[in-house]
């Protein structure tokens, strides 16, 4: 009689592994299901943002129920660079209201909801569950979306209710594209690296890759008709990254279906064709015949790029851009953006950021808080790549290849980030989304192996197959 495997455990056992890892992450599913719902145009604090506090104290609470250093040493430096230069740039903001709101703001996108995200994805299983979840609301905000530019009910473009922008409303027209782009980025991720069952989705053996697939061809009709060219070209750098990750022939194949589907949809049938070819072309013409929102970014540019001169170790401080704007903004700076649509009456709404992360940290934070938040994300890129090509070179048998479509999404999802930085900053009701992200490239980043436990009899048990544990302290003693 044949004695069970030992790196196979029973179904039972296996089932009662996988209960704590998904259950865990639910607070974070549930901060990207509340983005689903209708925020009001003038609201600062969104119900997605309120859970990511209740997700902040559950990861103390869930991180001191196990009784175990949570990060390890690089982890720990790397989560706490931003802080030093965040922390200086409040000490030089113009008021004390500056600058408790922009320290907790920072804080909460940049260091206290990634770390969060970081510890309660305790393996593959919940990162999964995070990923589909972020899927699901995507294909939530694009079907949304399609509907309001069929209908003529979205965001005014061109004079016509056409730009789909979900939930969010004309007063954030960037939301609908980064969650959309946030979804794209995932699927491709789970659709390239699952392998057969390892997918982890509830869908029969095999279908989950064929969905994702499907999901990720699908959002870029969405995607399309938000008109919005940062959110395009980040997520063309991106899903073309992930696809030569994936290997040369499997690139070209998905990028003749993408292009098909693009011509079925667009092209065939007519969605938003015209105002897409004209917003194509406008990327071309950015230097030779720039509309005026180009023209308001590059005074906006020029405008951050002046404050950091004559700030340039500490910047002008937290939330102190509009306030230095007009003293270093060029005539050609127009009042504001006009929004419309979707529900929304009329109104002006004010350029109050650059619309470049970067330019924003090199205004309000100086050299200090680009080298310390700009170089944490640069050191979780390194990170995250060199895990995925340690794991690409064990295989199909080592840890990374049981995780590569995890890796792919997360690597992917923070290089979108990276990317779309360039055009866009933080702000709106999607931002919290952001941390999330941050938060899953963290994990992927800088995750260590759990020590195994001992087993009955006094033999060490092995490692679940699926299992990449949040990060562990570099030995037993704290």
């Amino acid at each position: 009689m044949s004695t069970p495997s030992a790196t196979a455990p029973p179904p039972a056992l296996s089932a009662q592994r996988q209960a704590p890892c998904v259950l865990s992450v639910l607070p974070v599913v549930g901060v990207v299901v509340l983005l689903g719902l209708p925020v009001a145009p003038d609201s600062r604090v969104t119900p997605a943002d309120a859970a990511s506090g209740l997700v902040v104290l559950w990861a103390v609470v869930h991180t001191a129920r196990r009784a175990r250093r949570p990060l390890t040493r690089t982890a720990a430096v790397v989560c706490a660079l931003p802080v030093v230069g965040i922390a200086v740039a409040a000490a030089g903001a113009a008021t004390g209201g500056d600058a408790i709101t922009g320290l907790a703001r920072h804080l909460q996108l940049f260091v206290l909801v990634p770390v969060a995200v970081m510890l309660l994805v305790r393996d593959r299983r919940g990162a999964r569950v995070v990923l589909w979840s972020l899927v699901g609301l995507a294909v939530w905000q694009g079907a949304i979306g399609v509907h309001q530019n069929l209908t003529g009910t979205g965001a005014l473009y061109q004079g016509a209710g056409i730009r789909a922008v979900g939930t969010f409303g004309p007063s954030d027209v960037m939301g609908m594209a980064n969650v959309v782009s946030y979804g794209i980025v995932a699927a491709t991720g789970l659709a390239l690296g699952a392998r057969g069952r390892r997918l982890g989705v509830p869908p029969p053996e095999g279908w989950g890759r064929a969905v994702a697939a499907g999901c990720a061809l699908a959002l870029l009709v969405p995607l399309a008709l938000s008109f919005s060219r940062g959110a395009w070209i980040a997520t063309a750098v991106v899903c073309g990254a992930q696809l030569l990750v994936a290997g040369v022939r499997r690139a070209a194949k998905v990028f003749a279906a993408a292009v098909a589907a693009c011509v079925v949809l667009v092209g065939g049938f007519g969605v938003g064709a015209a105002a897409v070819q004209e917003r194509l072309t406008s990327i071309t013409q950015v230097a030779d015949a720039p509309d005026q929102s180009v023209v308001d970014r590059y005074a906006l540019w020029a405008a951050a790029a002046g404050m950091w001169r004559e700030n340039p170790v500490t910047g002008v401080g937290l939330k102190a851009f509009p306030a230095h704007r007009d003293g270093h903004a060029s005539l050609a700076l127009s009042s504001g953006s006009d929004t419309e649509g979707a529900g929304q009456a009329f109104r002006r709404q004010p350029l109050l950021s650059p619309h470049n992360m970067y330019l924003l940290l090199l205004s309000e934070q100086g050299l200090l808080g680009l080298l310390t938040v700009a170089g944490g994300w640069l050191a979780l890129l390194v990170c995250a790549v060199r895990r995925l090509r340690r794991g690409g070179r064990c295989g199909q048998g080592g840890r990374g290849g049981r995780a590569r479509d995890c890796a792919l999404a997360a690597c992917g999802l923070l290089l979108w980030q990276l990317v779309n930085f360039l055009y866009a900053d933080i702000g709106g009701p999607s931002t919290v989304l952001t941390a999330v992200c941050f938060g899953l490239a963290a994990w992927w980043a800088l995750a260590g192996d759990e020590p195994t436990a001992p087993a009955a009899g006094g033999a060490t048990a092995a490692p679940a197959a699926d299992e990449v544990t949040a990060p562990a302290a570099e030995s037993g003693r704290r």
